[in-house]
């Protein structure tokens, strides 16, 4: 286990943007801040050195990319509905995690959507949230914005090995690793030949 520490608060920082490769951690990142807020919320012991978590009346999540064909929902749709319950729903008093949002679509309807829903979920809820993203662009477009602050999952090739020390940097990243990855994959299936 890696620890690493998360600071929101009410005035600014009122959202963490998390960008780097898959595999690097922010989804686990993501999650487990979702699990000391709650477990905090119930009086439990938290894995924290020291933690102060106020009051949460709501976690609202939009992980992972699924499909509803028999209702006729494709993956962009079922991200879609999600996100549109969460942006009705949520107080200044919640938390909401979204993980990778709107892989459904292409990339620039994606940047798009996720900027709108940055935007909503700022003006109108006044939450607290964390959003992980591939796309670096869309954290580029809020690195002037006061309630947002960013971080990123460390990665690197090492020795010709992808390495993800699952430790959280300031900073925006600008690791591409899939020019690496896809490479990786060739030379597997050159071997299986």
């Amino acid at each position: 286990f890696v620890p690493n520490d998360t600071k929101l608060n009410c005035t600014t920082d009122r959202c963490l943007i998390i960008t780097g490769p898959n595999m690097a951690g922010k989804s686990t990142y993501m999650r487990q801040n979702a699990l000391i807020a709650l477990m905090a919320q119930i009086g439990s012991f938290v894995p924290a050195s020291s933690c102060h978590v106020g009051v949460v009346d709501a976690i609202f999540t939009r992980i992972g990319a699924s499909d509803d064909l028999s209702a006729g929902q494709s993956t962009f749709m079922v991200e879609m509905t999600e996100v549109a319950e969460i942006l009705q729903r949520a107080t200044k008093s919640s938390l909401v995690i979204l993980d990778e949002m709107f892989r459904g679509t292409n990339a620039k309807d994606a940047f798009e959507a996720s900027v709108a829903v940055n935007e909503l979920l700022k003006e109108y809820s006044n939450c607290h949230f964390l959003i992980s993203t591939h796309i670096l662009e869309y954290a580029k477009a809020f690195e002037l914005d006061p309630f947002c602050c960013f971080y990123y999952m460390e990665a690197e090739i090492k020795d010709d090995n992808f390495v993800c020390p699952h430790r959280l940097q300031k900073g925006i990243s600008e690791a591409r690793v899939g020019y690496w990855v896809v490479r990786k994959l060739l030379n597997m299936v050159e071997l299986k030949k």
